[in-house]
């Protein structure tokens, strides 16, 4: 399939949903394959739309991974975490296949739902180191299942990371280091059913542009918006589109 074979007929709406996307990565340190997936399938089967992100999320989550210096303590205690993610997406897409049909949409309404939810009104608690050795691979490997579902990686991982009681610049490099391993699990599944080829991946990278770019403005916005008001506009806003899409799912 040739590289504007895969995209749909309107690449410039995908670039915009691509920099939207980045926008808010950029404020708040996530949120670009859970826009992009939420926009992107209101158009476009969710196969499709999970492939379009890798590149774009791969790379901005290895940015975001940094400093070297501080990721080996830090990957001694997420690690067990990313090994249940990287079990839970295969499996899930063993078993499950590529995110496609009604089933796909309202799984992925479901889910922004959840996050919404939790952003706005969740607060995780403190976990115990005798908690975190047990609950952190259980935490990835449900959220494997769910990306390999829905193409979506923030639930439950994100809850699970924040319960750590990290500090800000260390729950943003596990988030990094989280959404990074998710991203390749998502790429390796989606080519276990041969969602993901060469077109795809070309096509996912004509994408990286307009996210960095998002990402850059988000980074300078982030100076001069409240990200307390940013947040609750960005949940506000994933709640609506994961109700339409699980409705919409279910009633087809």
């Amino acid at each position: 399939m040739h590289l504007f074979e895969f995209l749909p007929p309107m690449p410039a709406t995908v670039a915009a949903v691509f920099l939207l996307a980045g926008l808010a990565k950029g404020v708040v340190g996530m949120g670009l394959p859970t826009i992009s997936m939420a926009l992107l399938a209101l158009f476009m089967p969710p196969a499709q739309a999970a492939a379009l992100l890798v590149v774009p999320s791969l790379l901005t989550n290895l940015w975001q991974a940094r400093p070297a210096r501080t990721l080996g303590p830090l990957l001694r205690r997420v690690g067990p975490m990313q090994m249940g993610v990287c079990v839970g997406t295969l499996a899930g897409a063993i078993l499950f296949g590529p995110p496609a049909g009604d089933w796909g949409v309202a799984a992925l309404g479901a889910v922004l739902l959840a996050y919404a939810a939790w952003g706005l009104f969740g607060t995780p608690p403190v976990l115990s180191a005798r908690g975190e050795r047990w609950l952190g691979p259980c935490a990835g490997m449900l959220t494997g299942v769910i990306t390999a579902l829905t193409g979506v990686f923030v639930v439950p991982a994100v809850p699970y990371l924040q319960s750590l009681a990290l500090d800000k610049d260390g729950l943003v490099q596990a988030m990094g280091v989280s959404f990074t391993v998710s991203t390749v699990a998502l790429a390796a599944g989606l080519w276990l059913n041969g969602s993901y080829g060469a077109s795809a991946a070309g096509a996912s990278f004509a994408m990286l542009a307009p996210a960095l770019l998002g990402m850059a403005a988000g980074q300078r916005l982030r100076r001069t918006l409240s990200p307390r008001m940013f947040r609750l506009c960005f949940m506000a806003s994933l709640a609506a589109l994961g109700a339409y899409q699980l409705v919409e799912g279910l009633a087809s």
